[in-house]
Order: structure tokens, then C-alpha cells, then sequence
């Protein structure tokens, strides 16, 4: 969840969407294996996301339980503007009062650290490397 929340609040400080999400994992035995999805409209939502990243990594169960795991990684594709992509039915705009927005507006003020997830409380985020400007 960590991961799949940083690699979105990228996605959004870029003003971009996209279609395609990644789960790339590296097992015991330094075999890799890809999967990805690609989603019927492009979204920065990060439940979305994470809801099919879940899906991808709930089908590699099996061999993770065969062979172990040693990395896991999130990838972003089919990336285009934010304000490019086509509405859906009914014309509803993005709402952007979400907890997305609320969440990227309270880290932009008071850094990254300042707030998370309350399924993150007490879970190690591991190191934190600074990021350039795009």
C-alpha cells in the first residue's frame, strides 16, 4: 500500500493519469516474473490502483509461495495529461476533493511524513529516497 500510495501521489504532482499498472517480482532464486493490467479509463485514484495491483498479486500467490520473494515493484503505464482524458458517462468531472487530493495537499504543506494511511500506522516504511523534479 506504501508504494502503490507514493508512486500515485507522483502520478498526480505530474498532473498525469494512466491505464496500465505493473507488479514486477523478484523470487528467491533471482527469477523475475511481470504482470500487468491495463484498466478501461485512465484514473490517478489510488484505491483503483491498488485494487488491481491487489488482483495481479492475489494471482501470483502460488508462486510466491513456491518460490519466496525477495522484491516487489510498482510500475505506472500508458501515462497521458490529466486533463486530456475523456469523461464518461454521465459527464461527471473528477472529484477532487477526494481523500487523494486531501491527502497529496496536507504532504505538499507539511512534508511527506506528516500524515498517512491507517493501515500504515507502525509498518516500516523503509528508506526514504529524496526525489528530484520531474
Amino acid at each position: 500500500m506504501g508504494l502503490v500510495d507514493r508512486v500515485c501521489r507522483r502520478l498526480r504532482a505530474g498532473h498525469r493519469v494512466c491505464r496500465t499498472v505493473v507488479l514486477r517480482l523478484r523470487f528467491d532464486d533471482f527469477a523475475k516474473a511481470t504482470r500487468s493490467h491495463t484498466l478501461a479509463s485512465p484514473t490517478d485514484d489510488t484505491a483503483t490502483l491498488l485494487a488491481a495491483l491487489r488482483t495481479l498479486l492475489a494471482g501470483c500467490r502460488g508462486l510466491i509461495d513456491e518460490r519466496g520473494i525477495t522484491l516487489i515493484g510498482v510500475a505506472l503505464a500508458n501515462l497521458d495529461d490529466a486533463d486530456a482524458i475523456q469523461l464518461e458517462l454521465p459527464f461527471q468531472a473528477r472529484d477532487l476533493t477526494g481523500l487523494d487530493a486531501a491527502l497529496d495537499r496536507v504532504r505538499d504543506r507539511y512534508g511527506s511524513s506528516s500524515i498517512t494511511r491507517g493501515a500504515l500506522i507502525g509498518v516500516n516504511q523503509g528508506l526514504a529516497v529524496p526525489l528530484l523534479p520531474d
